[in-house]
C-alpha cells in the first residue's frame, strides 16, 4: 500500500509548498489531510492513521513538539521548521527528520530516504528528543516554547498572484488606511495586515518603527541624513527612496 501522510502548518501557502515538493520527490505519497494547528494534527492522526506526520514546531495552540508528544508512537514524525541554528544538531543525532522552511528539494529528498527505510518498522519513541528540543525551542524565543516566533514569512499579493517573501528581504513597510506597502530591493508587493500588528510581530532587534506607518530593516540601512528642512531621513542600500523618522522615534539613531 502506498503510504499516507499529514501536513500541519497554520500558513497556508507553507502547507501547500511542502505538498507540492512532496508531489515532486515522492510521488507515492498520499497527503490524505492538513491541518492549521496541533490539535487538529492530532485529530487528524487519530481519525485517518497516516503513516507520517510533518509538524511544523511552531503553530498556535499546540506547537509541533506538543503535537508529537500527543501523537506518540501512531507515527512517523517529520518536523518542519524555521529554526536551523537549534534544529540540525539535534534532528542529524538520527532520532527523527526535519524539514526546513521552505522546503527545499535536495534536503527533502534526503529526509524521504531515510523515512522509505523507517516507514516499515514502528515509530520511534521520542520523548527524550521532545525534551531537548522544547529546551532549545524554550531557549531560541527568550524563555517561552509556548509564544509564537518572530515573523518569518510574509504572504503578499502581487497582481493576482500571492508571493511568499522571506521578512529579511524586506527594506521597509509602509501603511496607507487600507494597504501596507512590503518592499524590497528588487520588488514591492501589497498586504492587509496593518503596521501595529506588524510591529507586534516582527524581530524588534531587526525591524524598527520609525513613523506611525513605517517600519524599517535596520540591517538594510545605509545611514541617517538630514533635508534642507532638518528632518531625518534614513538612507538604503541599495535602494534610492529615504523615509522620514518621526520626531518620536529620532531617539533610535542617535548613535549614528
Amino acid at each position: 500500500m502506498a503510504p499516507r501522510a499529514i501536513i500541519a502548518d497554520d500558513e497556508r501557502l507553507m502547507r501547500e509548498q511542502l505538498r507540492a515538493r512532496l508531489a515532486e520527490a515522492w510521488p507515492e505519497l498520499q497527503i490524505v489531510a492538513e491541518a492549521k494547528n496541533g490539535e487538529e494534527a492530532i485529530r487528524l492522526v487519530a481519525a485517518e492513521r497516516p503513516d507520517l506526520a510533518f509538524l511544523d514546531i511552531q503553530m498556535p495552540g499546540l506547537t509541533g513538539i506538543e503535537a508529537a508528544r500527543a501523537i506518540g508512537a501512531a507515527c512517523h514524525i517529520v518536523f518542519v521548521t524555521a529554526f536551523s541554528e537549534f534544529a540540525v544538531d539535534a534532528f542529524d543525532e538520527g532520532a527523527v527528520d526535519y524539514v526546513l522552511k521552505p522546503a527545499e528539494v535536495g534536503r527533502l529528498t534526503r529526509t524521504i530516504a531515510r523515512l522509505k527505510e523507517r516507514i516499515a518498522g514502528q515509530p520511534r519513541d521520542l520523548g527524550a528528543l521532545l525534551e531537548q528540543l522544547t529546551l532549545r525551542l524554550d531557549q531560541a524565543n527568550g524563555g517561552a516554547t509556548s509564544r509564537s516566533p518572530h515573523l518569518q514569512w510574509i504572504q503578499a499579493s502581487m497582481g493576482q498572484q500571492l508571493r511568499l517573501i522571506a521578512v529579511t528581504e524586506v527594506l521597509f513597510f509602509t501603511s496607507d488606511e487600507k494597504y501596507t506597502r512590503v518592499q524590497t530591493e528588487a520588488f514591492e508587493a501589497l498586504i492587509r495586515k496593518p503596521i501595529r500588528e506588524l510591529a507586534e510581530q516582527l524581530d524588534p532587534e531587526q525591524f524598527w518603527q520609525i513613523h506611525r506607518a513605517t517600519i524599517i530593516n535596520i540591517k538594510a540601512v545605509a545611514g541617517v541624513v538630514r533635508d534642507l528642512r532638518g528632518r531625518q531621513l534614513v538612507q538604503f542600500r541599495n535602494y534610492p527612496e529615504k523615509l522620514e523618522i518621526s520626531r518620536n522615534f529620532t531617539h533610535l539613531f542617535r548613535q549614528m
